[in-house]
């Protein structure tokens, strides 16, 4: 028998079972989708290992799969005994599977809807009868294009937002006050654990400075061509990784975790970058090892990490490893928001507020001057067990410094 795995890079996450894509009895190939898995933050499959016949299900649908933990097992010698005892039908499936002895009449085109019918998981059978919907209208985003189960809630969701709410109107007492009920998804309760967990363990507290974003406008627009022609996009938020990650030198402890016994302190830093998605949260993709990348090198993994973001096409590798967060509040047009809940179990989170012109007073020659500048505020949110006021405003003079200072050449 050979055991069907949880990846172990769910390290740092809990993930569920969502949906078996074969049942027990099923003939398997090596590296087929054999079943879902959701963590807070992705939907994942995970392939079989091997070719062979699944005779057992030891985690079923809703059931908590920590890494490493087995899912269930295949039978190899079951697929060998039944070639074995049958060569004729092997070879036959042979040939047909070459294109060589089909059976002649028209195949069936790949955006047939019963073609992509028979393509369908159970668990995506059972949900696009539920709600009466045509897989023939849903974007797969699973292997070769294969719905996944992910796949459908999207498309109730947004059949929902554009048509009517989910029925359940509840009388109130006080009068005619109508609602409907949103039942949580998976990621929005795994969110809500994660956010209180934060909260209760760590004491957060924040530190706000202002930040003149001059000097790195002047960059970007005397770069931003140059960049361009080598296909990578330059944006502010790499600036922001960039000296995010030269900040840690005056105070490392904000790039550390804390454990009951000692305080671990990260050499490497590897920076996470909230990315809204919409109804369904938020994601922190992580670009990694920043100590040892150029402006160009953040850029391009940003670039890359955001647009698998957005269509939903991140592993739990790109998620996992942070020991530092950015939360680009501002992107949505907030000033300042306090506390910004600290990405358990990371030490501390920055927060950029919306980058606006401002009246500023600069003193030029002795003299003091009303200016008008691009400012923003920034946060820094600590988990007070393990850094105090000093520490966090070194961090943030030491950010708001390369911020300001950013040569233009």
């Amino acid at each position: 028998m050979i055991d069907v795995l949880v990846p172990m890079e769910q390290e740092g996450t809990k993930a569920v079972v969502r949906a078996w894509l074969k049942a027990v009895g099923d003939r398997v190939e090596e590296n087929d989708p054999l079943v879902e898995l959701e963590t807070d933050k992705v939907a994942m499959e995970v392939p079989a290992p091997a070719a062979g016949v699944l005779t057992e299900i030891l985690l079923n649908s809703d059931a908590d799969a920590a890494p490493g933990a087995i899912l269930g097992r295949i039978d190899p010698i079951a697929v060998e005994a039944s070639l074995v005892s049958s060569p004729a039908k092997a070879g036959a499936q042979s040939e047909t599977k070459n294109g060589a002895g089909a059976p002649p009449g028209p195949r069936p085109s790949p955006g047939n809807s019963e073609s992509r019918e028979s393509r369908l998981s159970p668990s995506v059978k059972r949900a696009v009868l539920q709600h009466d919907i045509d897989p023939a209208h849903i974007e797969g985003t699973g292997r070769n294009g294969r719905i996944t189960r992910a796949d459908v809630d999207r498309a109730v969701e947004e059949a929902t937002r554009v048509s009517k709410p989910i029925e359940g109107i509840i009388p109130a007492a006080a009068g005619d006050i109508r609602s409907h009920l949103v039942p949580h998804d998976r990621m929005r309760l795994a969110i809500a654990e994660n956010m209180h967990r934060s909260v209760t363990d760590a004491p957060h507290v924040t530190a706000v400075f202002e930040a003149d974003f001059s000097a790195i406008m002047a960059h970007r627009e005397a770069h931003k061509a140059a960049f361009a022609r080598k296909g990578v996009k330059l944006t502010y938020t790499a600036y922001l990784v960039a000296a995010a990650a030269e900040a840690m030198k005056v105070a490392p402890a904000i790039n550390s975790r804390w454990h009951a016994d000692r305080l671990e302190l990260y050499d490497d830093i590897n920076i996470g970058v909230g990315t809204a998605l919409g109804e369904k949260g938020l994601i922190v993709p992580v670009v990694r090892k920043v100590q040892q990348l150029s402006l160009k090198g953040i850029a391009a993994q940003l670039e890359e990490l955001v647009e698998k973001a957005r269509k939903e096409k991140l592993t739990s590798a790109d998620i996992r490893g942070g020991t530092f967060t950015i939360s680009n509040h501002g992107v949505s047009g907030s000033l300042f928001a306090a506390p910004i809940i600290i990405n358990q179990p990371q030490s501390a989170i920055l927060g950029v507020g919306k980058l606006e012109k401002r009246v500023v007073v600069r003193e030029v020659g002795g003299v003091d001057t009303i200016q008008i500048r691009p400012m923003a505020y920034v946060s820094l949110t600590i988990d007070h067990r393990v850094v105090d006021g000093h520490q966090t405003n070194a961090w943030l003079s030491r950010f708001v410094e390369l911020l300001e200072s950013w040569p233009i050449d």
